[in-house]
C-alpha cells in the first residue's frame, strides 16, 4: 500500500450520518496534521466528495442511509487509491470489523470515541 505524504498538511474526509460524530471528529482533527477537512453524511455523498477532494485519510461509519460503509470501502478500494480508511462504528461484533478489513479498510475504531482514541488510531495507521 502506498502511504500518503505526511510531511505536508493532509486532507481528511469524515463520513458519518450523525452530525454530532462528524463535528466531534472534525473538531478534534483540526488541531492535528490535517490542513483541510471535508464532511459527508453517507457513502454516496462520500464518493462524490472523495473524487473531487482526494483525501489522504477517510473516517467512515458502517451503518448509514443510501450507501453503507462496507460498500463505500469496497468502491474506494476499486479506485486504487492510497487513502487510508478508518472505520468508526458502534457495531461491536468481530465479524463486522473483519469484513470491513477484508474489503479494504485499514483500521477499526469502536464508538463512542474519545479524542485520544481517535488521534491514536489515525497516527497508528499513518505510521505503520
Amino acid at each position: 500500500m502506498t502511504r500518503p505524504d505526511t510531511s505536508r498538511p493532509m486532507k481528511l474526509l469524515v463520513v458519518d450520518d450523525s452530525t454530532v460524530v462528524r463535528r466531534v471528529v472534525e473538531r478534534n482533527m483540526k488541531r492535528s496534521r490535517f490542513g483541510e477537512i471535508r464532511l459527508a453524511c453517507n457513502g454516496r455523498e462520500a464518493l462524490a466528495v472523495f473524487d473531487q477532494f482526494q483525501p489522504d485519510v477517510v473516517t467512515l461509519d458502517i451503518t448509514m442511509p443510501e450507501m453503507d460503509g462496507l460498500t463505500t470501502v469496497e468502491i474506494l478500494r476499486q479506485k486504487k487509491t492510497s487513502a487510508i480508511i478508518l472505520i468508526i462504528s458502534a457495531l461491536a461484533d468481530r465479524s463486522t470489523a473483519v469484513e470491513a478489513l477484508k474489503r479494504g479498510a485499514h483500521g477499526f475504531l469502536l464508538k463512542p470515541i474519545t479524542p485520544e482514541s481517535l488521534h491514536l488510531a489515525i497516527e497508528d495507521l499513518l505510521n505503520n
